[in-house]
């Protein structure tokens, strides 16, 4: 009875931006994915999906399905390192204990902790410490085995992960198991496998956005200056971290996602050759999008969908709803109870994020939950509770000069508030301004629209428990 319960495989890259899958809209007309895209074709889209405002703090949120402010144990203050407590619970122990093997693969970005053994029951990870201890991104990489010590690896890390991960699903395998499979592509530095270094060379076209200078004068004080470009010698913008004119920086970019289009059809194949693809759920979705001059930047932490917008594509075992696309905005860690139920497994606490089977399955016709996003740089729990930015540059706060915020989306609108004592509010229309150009909290007929989605999401984070709710800052009231 157990095995008829389905096998999860959760492909969770980094960096990685909805504009890099051609199944997306937003794709460039040059980019093809033609094995992330047959998951489209096989499964469910959704169009608008977010993780978490930066790498980490995702990866935080997935293990513990919560936002940031429901995150207990975890203290960033000395980070890299990061400090854990038994505080810090970690969903996949409850599948364990309820009979699923447990796995862990690739990118961990946490406490050293990482419990293998009492969470896990297969572990190779990557911990990304940097430099000598844990190696870097893409090459070079110490991984540790099964909680083993730091052991040197060669290649490329994609393709390792890739090979790591078939290995795990070609065991004989008594019970259902459940992997969490964590590229570290395609973050920076971007660095594609050696074979598709040249795939993108001259492919274009590749247009500048248009709020990649400043200024910005209808945003938060932090972004109307913001730039990570320049002005190189023949006008193109230069990224000043990797020092390459953007359409060089976007062909890399999303060179480095060829690696894992093709680690997605050695899964899929192996996971057919195996007899095992009909009865595994996979979900495909990164812990966060990246900017590519967007708002002049080339970083994720912003809340705008060019900065923070992922990929987010689920296949069922039996070919339910498949090719269907949604429109509903989704969050990450919403694919934590919807693991559970169709594990048949009951949560084991309060959760953040929404059960969408009904969606997944085309069993509702509406889907009244806002989604809610927020960020809080380094802090978490009640390190959040102060509800304003904390500016602390000994602790390197706030995260890449981006003051905290939280956001809430719902239908065509989102809505922004910057957690800055008098600051202004953001609202867009998504449908009509996808890059979260005009700033419609600005104009006055807008106000009704603003009111309501301010009170949806202090009605959202209330019935989360958000503790900052009580010390939301006041924002710029306009004449």
């Amino acid at each position: 009875a157990q095995n008829k319960r389905p096998n999860i495989l959760f492909i969770f890259t980094d960096d990685q931006s909805h504009r890099t899958v051609s199944a997306y809209e937003d794709s460039r007309q040059w980019i093809n994915t033609p094995n992330i895209d047959r998951l489209a074709e096989e499964g469910i889209r959704f169009k608008h999906a977010f993780a978490g405002p930066w790498c980490a703090p995702s990866r935080a949120m997935f293990l513990a399905g919560k936002h940031l402010h429901g995150i207990q144990g975890l203290d960033f203050e000395d980070y890299p390192r990061i400090k854990q407590t038994e505080a810090f619970r970690m969903w996949p122990e409850v599948f364990r204990e309820n009979g699923y093997t447990t796995a862990v693969i690739g990118k961990w970005h946490l406490a050293s902790d990482y419990r293998h053994g009492q969470v896990w029951d297969h572990s190779i990870i990557w911990e990304r410490l940097g430099g000598e201890k844990s190696g870097d991104y893409f090459r070079n990489q110490k991984l540790r085995f099964d909680g083993g010590d730091f052991t040197p690896v060669g290649g490329h890390s994609t393709d390792n992960y890739t090979n790591y991960a078939v290995d795990f699903v070609k065991r004989d395998h008594d019970q259902p198991w459940m992997l969490w499979l964590c590229y570290d592509a395609v973050h920076a530095p971007f660095t594609p496998a050696d074979r598709h270094k040249k795939a993108y060379d001259g492919a274009g076209p590749i247009p500048v956005p248009e709020d990649i200078y400043p200024p910005r004068p209808t945003k938060p004080t932090y972004m109307q200056n913001y730039s990570m470009f320049d002005p190189g010698p023949d006008g193109e913008p230069v990224d000043e971290r990797q020092q390459l004119p953007l359409s060089k920086l976007v062909q890399k970019y999303n060179a480095g996602v060829l690696s894992i289009d093709e680690g997605v059809e050695r899964l899929l194949n192996t996971l057919k050759a195996t007899g095992q693809l009909d009865n595994t759920i996979i979900a495909f979705s990164s812990d966060q999008g990246i900017a590519m001059g967007h708002h002049g930047m080339e970083i994720k932490v912003a809340p705008y969908d060019d900065n923070i917008r992922v990929p987010f594509i689920v296949r069922l075992p039996d070919g339910t709803s498949a090719g269907r696309v949604v429109d509903h905005p989704v969050n990450v860690i919403d694919l934590v109870p919807t693991f559970f139920d169709y594990a048949g497994i009951e949560l084991p606490w309060k959760m953040h994020g929404d059960n969408i089977r009904p969606l997944l399955e085309d069993s509702v016709l509406t889907w009244d939950r806002p989604l809610i996003q927020e960020n809080f740089s380094r802090s978490f729990g009640p390190q959040t509770d102060r509800g304003v930015t904390l500016k602390d540059p000994a602790k390197g706060l706030p995260n890449q000069n981006v003051d905290w915020w939280v956001f809430s989306r719902y239908g065509k609108y989102k809505y922004i508030q910057t957690l800055v004592e008098d600051e202004i509010e953001e609202l867009y229309d998504i449908e009509s301004d996808p890059h979260e150009l005009t700033n419609l909290a600005l104009d006055p007929k807008y106000t009704p629209t603003l009111v309501r989605m301010r009170a949806q999401m202090k009605a959202e984070l209330k019935r989360m428990d958000a503790g900052f709710l009580a010390n939301l800052p006041e924002p710029k009231r306009l004449p």
